[in-house]
């Protein structure tokens, strides 16, 4: 097999012969190179298809300069591509794994699970953590809406456990790194609207890293897909599925993206996994299956892996269908300066703080709904508010007041009951306060009326919402929109703080409609043979809005049919 396989310096220390599979360098910017024409109608389509969707751009055989022969083909080495390359490696699958990036972006490290050991084993201390899978899997469904697959649920509830099990097994295999089992669901004494499961677990360094600040888990776990055989080839880009006569998946056809950019066929004797992302930054696509979402969006500058849809396009070409809602998963930790507003194509700043229920208000001085739940559901009632954009409102006694509020998963600002860490310390956010203020963004006053001004928010109608809350605060009862009683908490110690809040957005979350052997199928329900999805690229297991409660639940997903799909198309049970 043809490869360019030399190694990133981060994982020098996992050894030559190992790392001998993986190559070095930076990202630069290139187009694709090539291009469907321009439908007449823009809105359809010449092939009454939407018009982001394209036609498969045709190849000419003798632009295809260099072929590379392989068994399992992953593209895409994220969060749900490596972990299948691990799977199909030690099925005993020559392996090849490509990315258009020159390092694994944005893996994710909060990992959504039922019944690892590490959660059965918290069960005696804490009863409260342990799943009905049942009711999880419920659960799922009305996030929902029933616009899912259960059987696709299903297959995660059923094997997930023994995924992070495996996870686990690999992470700590050389003392770098433990698995943590993030174990809170919230103040039981006094729940909320919206159920928390104890689902999450995460990778924490150990002091056997020493001065190795790049180590982590995505050098880990690709560390570990080399030591069983795994080949990568880095800046090198999918553009399209090949099939037979059949119909069968037989390899891909990709490109270089550096140097002369040649073309090069990929042929994957035992199968094609997917693993390229949503297509969040696919404005065209966003816009049409999505729009909604786009209205609350603020661009905050941060890490990820530019994902614009090439593999749910791909599946599409070959007549796979898709699911029929767009959704997404949209923190609200993102800002912009007093005088801006949420929208597409604003660029504001990163606000980690944005998920504590905190008194929200519109733009009007109003308060809107309950600040407490979901995140996007916090966020999808901005939607029906002015200008898609709220207000942020704390007050000095915000550390106490975060710590009472006893919050699960990644926006967590203190230990877990269990002692797991957690992901951002409070002390850290309050230095990414402090530079909010210095910035611009957050806004800091000794009283409501000067913070109301500064906010560009009404200052009668803001101070009156304000006195209110802190009313309903005293008296133990939010009458107007039903806020548990332990986050609802005065604000009445200056200096008080705010901030106009909308969206961070993470990722699409509805793909190509999937069996439970991970295949796309088409619009009879049959699926298309040699090729396997898993994360973004796959769908049938969200839509409308993100569980968050289960902490974790998307990546658990992505790397659960990530291992899935490596060991089917290894084996060929499937």
């Amino acid at each position: 097999m043809q490869s360019n396989v030399s190694r990133r310096s981060f994982l020098r220390g996992a050894g030559v012969a190992a790392m001998g599979a993986f190559a070095a360098g930076t990202l630069s910017a290139c187009g694709h190179g090539y291009a469907a024409e321009t439908p007449d109608n823009l809105s359809a389509g010449e092939f009454s298809g939407p018009s982001w969707l394209g036609q498969a751009p045709v190849i000419p055989e003798e632009d295809i300069t260099e072929t590379v022969e392989t068994e399992v083909l992953v593209v895409g080495m994220g969060t749900g591509g490596i972990p299948a390359m691990i799977s199909a490696a030690e099925n005993g699958a020559r392996v090849l794994g490509i990315d258009r990036q020159g390092t694994p972006k944005n893996v994710r490290e909060d990992i959504g699970a039922i019944d690892s050991r590490l959660q059965q084993a918290s069960f005696d201390e804490f009863p409260e953590f342990k799943i009905d899978k049942k009711e999880a899997i419920e659960d799922i469904v009305r996030y929902a809406n029933g616009f899912v697959d259960y059987d696709v649920v299903k297959l995660w509830a059923n094997e997930s456990g023994a995924m992070v099990d495996w996870l686990t097994d690999i992470v700590e295999r050389d003392g770098k790194m433990v698995m943590e089992f993030e174990g809170g669901v919230g103040d039981t004494s006094d729940p909320g609207r919206d159920r928390a499961y104890a689902t999450g677990h995460s990778p924490q360094l150990t002091d056997a890293v020493g001065e190795d600040e790049e180590w982590g888990f995505a050098e880990s776990i690709l560390a570990y897909a080399a030591e069983k055989g795994a080949e990568a080839r880095w800046f090198c880009e999918f553009v399209k599925c090949e099939q037979d006569e059949s119909g069968r998946v037989t390899g891909v056809i990709a490109r270089e993206v550096k140097g002369d950019r040649h073309y090069l066929r990929i042929n994957a004797s035992k199968g094609v996994i997917l693993s390229t992302g949503g297509y969040g930054n696919n404005l065209e696509m966003m816009e049409d299956r999505q729009a909604w979402n786009q209205k609350i969006r603020i661009a905050a500058p941060g890490s990820g892996g530019n994902p614009t849809g090439d593999g749910i396009k791909a599946c599409l070409w070959m007549g796979a269908t898709m699911d029929p809602l767009g959704a997404a998963v949209t923190f609200n930790r993102a800002c912009v300066k007093p005088d801006q507003t949420a929208g597409d194509g604003v660029l504001g700043r990163w606000f980690w703080f944005g998920e504590q229920p905190f008194l929200k208000l519109n733009l009007k001085g109003e308060r809107f709904c309950n600040e407490s739940g979901p995140y996007d559901y916090m966020l999808h009632s901005t939607i029906m508010q002015p200008h898609q954009t709220y207000v942020d409102i704390w007050d000095a006694n915000h550390a106490e007041q975060a710590e009472a509020f006893d919050e699960v998963g990644c926006c967590r600002l203190f230990p877990f009951p269990n002692g797991a860490k957690n992901n951002i310390p409070m002390q850290v956010v309050d230095g990414m306060i402090e530079k909010l203020i210095e910035d611009g963004y957050v806004q800091k006053a000794d009283t409501m009326e000067e913070l109301a001004e500064k906010l560009n928010l009404p200052v009668e109608a803001t101070v009156a919402s304000w006195k209110r809350y802190n009313e309903m605060a005293a008296a133990g009862e939010d009458t107007d929109y039903f806020k548990e009683k332990h986050r609802l908490l005065p604000l009445t110690t200056p200096p008080y703080y705010g901030v106009r809040t909308g969206a961070w957005f993470l990722a699409t979350l509805d793909g190509i409609t999937i069996d439970t052997n991970l295949h796309p199928c088409d619009s009879n329900g049959d699926p298309i043979q040699g090729i396997y999805l898993t994360g973004n690229d796959s769908g049938g297991f969200f839509s409308v809005s993100y569980p968050n409660l289960m902490t974790g639940l998307a990546c658990g997903r992505t790397m659960t049919f990530g291992r899935r799909a490596g060991m089917l198309a290894a084996t060929g049970q499937a």
